[in-house]
């Protein structure tokens, strides 16, 4: 889930309206069963992102994983194992797992970087998956796949330690209140991230937001199966803002927690670079198994 801000939230299986046999308009079939990080809103691909994704999707768009035509849930028989990540990548380096790749400069650019590793980059909006595919085809970049899945659903399907590194850089804030339980770092997705990586495997995380920052370390910090591998000291508010009121931020009690320096496998995209640029302090959490 979104991360480079590519995930928002739907409560319902698809945003697109289903008929009845009589013609009368019924919601979807998981309509309130299921808190997703992100809304389908995928507008129509320019030509240049359809002329990628028709040249290269078959190179790089993992195929056959989803449960049905347009459903971004995988197949309830789906599991990557070893095998999987041998079949598929043709070799058994180490894999890395991107939640949220959004553009796929961060994923393209550490695939090219590391072609000693294996890469995944989890995407469900059809331009970001069009861009990554372009990125990933004009440098012809042969450890690089992409799945348009839903990233915790996906994490559910990976047999236990397969993969070495998990990354979440940017996901969507959901800064009103309300919606915080939107946010894709949650305690059952860290469960399953977990149960995913391998013994001193890393789940790295990056925010620009300050709230959800102090979310990262309320989901992470006291659990007993990750060690926070951060050095640094940074003091947040120890109570949650929402949208509404985010400037009385300053004036909460803070507290001190632990987070890491900049991981320097994430290249500087454009989206940390508007942040950076609003005046928003980044925030990066090493989080290693125990």
């Amino acid at each position: 889930m979104t991360a480079e801000n590519s995930t928002a939230d739907l409560t319902a299986a698809s945003d697109t309206t289903v008929v009845s046999a009589a013609g009368e308009p019924t919601r979807p079939p998981l309509y309130g069963r299921k808190v997703l990080s992100f809304v389908r809103r995928s507008p129509r691909l320019d030509d240049r992102l359809q002329r990628a994704w028709d040249t290269y999707a078959h190179n790089y768009l993992l195929s056959g994983i989803n449960a049905g035509e347009g459903s971004l849930d995988p197949r309830a028989d789906l599991t990557l194992d070893t095998a999987y990540v041998q079949r598929v990548w043709g070799n058994a380096n180490p894999l890395v797992i991107e939640i949220g790749s959004g553009q796929g400069e961060n994923v393209a650019a550490a695939a090219e970087a590391h072609p000693e590793l294996n890469f995944l980059a989890l995407e469900v909006y059809d331009p970001g998956v069009a861009h990554t595919l372009l990125l990933a085809g004009k440098r012809g970049l042969r450890n690089l796949r992409i799945a348009q899945v839903n990233a915790p659903e996906l994490m559910k399907a990976v047999a236990p330690g397969v993969v070495s590194e998990v990354w979440t850089f940017f996901p969507d804030p959901w800064p009103k209140m309300k919606h915080h339980k939107r946010r894709i770092v949650q305690p059952e997705l860290a469960a399953d991230v977990r149960r995913a990586l391998a013994d001193g495997g890393v789940w790295r995380i990056a925010t620009d937001i300050e709230d959800y920052a102090l979310h990262v370390h309320e989901v992470m910090d006291g659990r007993d199966d990750f060690a926070n591998a951060g050095a640094l000291t940074v003091s947040l508010p120890t109570e949650h803002v929402g949208k509404g009121n985010a400037a009385d931020a300053a004036g909460l009690p803070h507290a001190d927690f632990t987070e890491s320096e900049r991981f320097e496998g994430r290249v500087l995209t454009n989206f940390e670079k508007k942040g950076l640029a609003a005046g928003r302090v980044i925030h990066d959490f090493t989080y290693r198994t125990r």
